[in-house]
């Protein structure tokens, strides 16, 4: 065990890169065999968030390698082999812990709460009673409100071979949420390319959670340019359409015939630009789909997305009812990756697994309270492969 501990110690990131900046996002890109992606070295330097430090942990099989840090519970890097079997970073992020606090890069990998995804006007009630969670996306709260679970630093609880649990208790009244929950997310890798995140969270108090991981994906390679030419397919025939603030109307609208219908196979960017007003709200995809088989106690599909450049293909399995499909729409190049490349307009996805946005104020939904002597668990699992 003493030999994990010491690489859970800080670190910062270091990637080689040998290539020319990115072109505009929506055109093609010079092949990602260009970067030489790496795991960060672990002994490189103390990294400090506000005065304290900062952990980090690395994962490694045959066929996946991830980094980890506790600032945010957060995913750094993961690497999967491409179709010449050559190891590519998927996961958009920066070489200095200290850059994910800055706003605008809170959430890149990170787990996100005490309820991940939008709050109307950041009210609710629980029963009779009301509470305030302070907005931070125009009139309403998102990821937890001003401060979330991305900004906290975790625990490192348990660290193996292939996994590794981060911890932290969320005081009553944290971001004006009711009750000390008690979080864990345990991020585990098996051979194959698999990586699965579980998350488990008690209360004290009536409470409202949801939790889950807001990686930024770009499976032709991190730095690569726009995502717009990767295959996606999402198990589901329903999403939940939003008003001009993107809070949900509370109608479950059938994708079919609609830019919204992911249900074969078909380009992110083929419909994006195409005129409607849910893309216009959301200055493209930023929606939740209703997946197919609900919320269960096993895993379900939720949805299939294939890199045309490095034919990685990444399957999600969840037990979530709701999958929320970001597109990078607001990405503007403000940020410098790993490589050394700015990340522009969609040149990053996020596929959130969740309940939906704005339960608490849906009550007819799949319910997110949890209540004192409960357990909330979900799961997620990401399967990596290659089209040869």
């Amino acid at each position: 065990m003493n030999r994990f501990l010491i690489l859970s110690s800080c670190f910062c990131l270091l990637f080689l890169a040998g290539c020319s900046s990115p072109e505009e996002s929506g055109t093609a890109q010079e092949p990602v065999e260009e970067l030489a992606y790496k795991l960060p070295s672990m002994n490189q330097l103390e990294s400090l968030i506000n005065g304290d430090a900062v952990e980090g942990v690395t994962l490694e099989t045959d066929g996946i390698k991830v980094a980890l840090s506790a600032y945010g519970a957060r995913l750094v890097s993961l690497l999967v082999k491409d179709r010449e079997d050559q190891w590519v970073d998927i996961v958009l992020g920066f070489n200095e812990i200290e850059t994910y606090s800055e706003q605008g890069a809170l959430y890149y990998g990170a787990t996100v709460g005490r309820y991940g995804n939008r709050i109307a006007n950041g009210k609710f009630r629980i029963n009779e009673d009301g509470f305030y969670n302070p907005p931070n996306n125009g009139p309403n709260s998102l990821h937890g409100g001003t401060e979330g679970f991305s900004q906290k630093i975790w625990d490192i609880r348990e660290v193996s071979e292939k996994s590794v649990t981060f911890t932290r208790v969320s005081p009553d009244g944290e971001m004006g949420f009711p009750g000390n929950l008690t979080a864990s997310v345990t991020y585990s890798i098996e051979e194959g390319g698999v990586l699965t995140i579980d998350y488990e969270a008690t209360t004290d108090a009536p409470t409202v959670v949801n939790l889950t991981n807001h990686s930024y994906f770009n499976l032709n390679g991190e730095g690569s340019g726009t995502i717009n030419n990767h295959v996606l397919e999402i198990a589901a025939s329903a999403y939940t359409p939003v008003d001009e603030t993107l809070i949900p109307t509370g109608e479950l609208a059938p994708v079919e015939g609609t830019p919204f219908d992911f249900t074969s196979p078909i380009a992110i960017g083929d419909r994006v630009e195409e005129e409607n007003e849910q893309l216009t709200f959301g200055n493209g995809y930023d929606h939740n789909f209703v997946l197919d088989a609900g919320l269960t106690d096993d895993y379900h599909s939720a949805a299939t997305v294939y890199g045309d450049q490095t034919g990685i293909q990444m399957d999600i399995l969840t037990t979530e009812p709701g999958l929320q499909f970001y597109g990078g729409n607001f990405m503007d190049g403000a940020f410098t990756g790993k490589t050394e490349r700015a990340y522009g307009f969609r040149s990053g996805f996020c596929l959130e697994t969740q309940h939906f946005p704005d339960s608490p104020n849906q009550p007819e939904w799949p319910s997110t309270v949890l209540l004192p002597g409960e357990t909330y668990k979900t799961s997620t699992l990401h399967k990596f492969s290659a089209r040869r």
